[in-house]
């Protein structure tokens, strides 16, 4: 089945290429690219897959979806060079592995990235698909991004060299870990820039979309989760938990996710509807918890995010939010510009607004949850102490949930985030140690160049002509 992408607010169903979207990100009428219909997996083909390597299991997902918009010989020939030994620190040879902490609790580990955060496992790919059809069309491209903390190093790790890429990458001037920061700047220079902005993360995103508004930039590429291309990469990795999670294919499995931008858990929905036998999805949130609320109550609400100790997710708008409405709408996209449009007018926009409740999200499966920093401290200490494994704040927002909303005729399986080192004040607050670093990381921060970062307002005409004066090497 060829698999064709259209945009979420586009009523003529304008039909786009894998790789044409690939390049494109955020769509020109200002909404995000969605498969017109998801292919799915037959029980012969999933039962195939089972005990696979993570590259076939991801080279087989993506291929359906990809559906030759990449010849299959070099998509092949992509995964197998993002998910490499070199790349990632295999346990047991598992690129994405699943162990038991406690609790009756799963804990699917996709950190071993060179950044130690689950976007490696999207970026790395992406990072090749974008060069890769950027050199068949001998084109290049600028990419503008945001960032709330992992995004950016993952993004800069992945695309650091390429000569055909050049990355601007904004981030919030407050709220990441120094860890974080340091990552990203010792990437700095060359194609990769560094932009820190006075605000939060959601001024960031503002200001991508801003300045993608403008005719004039209309053609930045994206690599934040508003790009197709990441959450097709990230699909892929819940069939290797299932499998793994598992003892015969067919059974139900509920998964619990982190979640402030929506991607992550969209991407197992994704997997869900594409055959895999997901039955729940936990949608867990810190403090910011609009997608709590917004799942328990109906109303999707811009309240203003605040810091937290799991600051990837302290964001109050959920980009990838309107893939779901899109998909509630049934494929309305007159429906879903208005739903999105009375969102952006208002700030708050109810489902009842639209003539439905919450049950359209129970009947695709979704349940929500939030924790407190109390609830992280707790729950890294209750882990390490039943598993001897030691978990990031993140983490520990969707083992909590997960925890709560655990049922006893199914797998619960948590994923985890980032490792720890990226958070080592909060981890050292709940267990009174600092886990050892991996050696790639050990003294980062002393590596950190200087003027690492450009520090800007939050001014679309400002970036604009910043962007100009860098564009070019």
């Amino acid at each position: 089945m060829k698999t064709f992408m259209v945009s979420t607010r586009d009523t003529s169903q304008t039909a786009y290429s894998y790789t044409d979207v690939l390049l494109e990100g955020l769509a020109p009428d200002g909404g995000l690219y969605v498969p017109l219909t998801l292919p799915l997996f037959t029980r012969e083909e999933l039962n195939v897959l089972k005990g696979a390597p993570y590259p076939a299991i991801a080279y087989a997902v993506k291929k359906k979806l990809v559906a030759g918009a990449i010849p299959d010989a070099d998509l092949k020939e992509l995964i197998d060079a993002a998910y490499t030994a070199d790349a990632f620190e295999l346990e047991h040879g598992e690129v994405a592995p699943v162990s038991d902490i406690g609790g009756g609790l799963l804990l699917q580990n996709l950190s071993h990235g060179p950044t130690a955060s689950f976007k490696d496992m999207a970026m790395q790919l992406l990072g090749r698909e974008m060069s890769y059809e950027l050199s068949r069309r001998g084109e290049s491209l600028t990419i503008l991004g945001a960032t709330s903390g992992d995004t950016g190093s993952a993004a800069e790790a992945a695309f650091k060299g390429l000569e055909n890429v050049r990355l601007f990458m904004l981030s919030p001037e407050q709220g990441m870990s120094d860890f974080q920061k340091a990552q990203m700047g010792v990437l700095s220079r060359g194609n990769i820039l560094n932009i820190s902005i006075r605000g939060r993360f959601d001024n960031c995103q503002d200001l991508v979309k801003a300045v993608k508004g403008d005719a004039e930039f209309a053609k930045l590429g994206a690599v934040n989760s508003i790009n197709w291309g990441r959450i097709s990469a990230q699909i892929p990795y819940y069939f290797s938990g299932y499998f793994q999670a598992v003892k015969e294919v067919g059974e139900a499995l509920d998964v619990a996710v982190p979640s402030g931008n929506f991607g992550n858990v969209l991407s197992a929905y994704f997997a869900k509807r594409m055959g895999l036998p997901i039955r729940r999805l936990m949608v867990a949130t810190n403090e910011n918890n609009v997608l709590d609320k917004l799942f328990r109550t109906g109303v999707y609400e811009n309240t203003p995010a605040q810091v937290t100790s799991s600051p990837s997710m302290d964001i109050s708008k959920a980009s990838n939010y309107e893939r779901l409405v899109f998909d509630i709408f049934d494929g309305d996209a007159g429906k879903t510009a208005r739903y999105m449009t009375a969102f952006s007018k208002e700030g708050r926009v109810a489902l009842s607004d639209f003539s439905l409740d919450t049950d359209v999200f129970k009947a695709r499966g979704f349940e929500s949850g939030s924790s407190s920093h109390a609830n992280r401290l707790a729950t890294i200490k209750d882990v390490y102490e039943a598993s001897r494994v030691v978990i990031d704040p993140h983490t520990a927002d969707g083992v909590f949930v997960g925890r709560a909303h655990k049922k006893a005729d199914a797998p619960m399986l948590c994923i985890g985030t980032a490792l720890p080192v990226k958070f080592e004040q909060t981890v050292n607050e709940a267990l009174g140690f600092i886990p050892e670093r991996p050696k790639r990381f050990r003294g980062l921060e002393a590596r950190l160049v200087t003027k690492a970062f450009t520090v800007m307002d939050v001014d679309p005409d400002a970036l604009k002509s910043f962007i100009r004066a860098h564009r070019e090497g």
